[in-house]
């Protein structure tokens, strides 16, 4: 059973409690920010993480993320 994960999102540090102790994973976190997966890009620790493995890439605590919100226009 996994407990409340800190993690650095933009700079900024954030501590989130999984529910029912399910692994926290990017689509989770995205879940919880409510942000529009199909309208983000993320990257964990340096490393882009492709949107195909967002449900199975799972997060933990120290984490670094940058998340970047695609906002259109015209």
């Amino acid at each position: 059973m996994q407990s409340s994960v800190t993690l650095t999102i933009n700079g900024e540090s954030r501590v989130f409690d999984p529910e029912n102790g399910q692994p926290f994973s990017v689509s989770r976190l995205l879940i919880a920010l409510n942000l529009d997966m199909r309208k983000v890009a993320v990257e964990l620790n340096e490393e882009i993480v492709p949107r195909s493995r967002y449900a199975e890439t799972i997060l933990a605590t120290g984490d670094m993320l940058e998340i970047v919100h695609f906002i259109g226009g015209g």
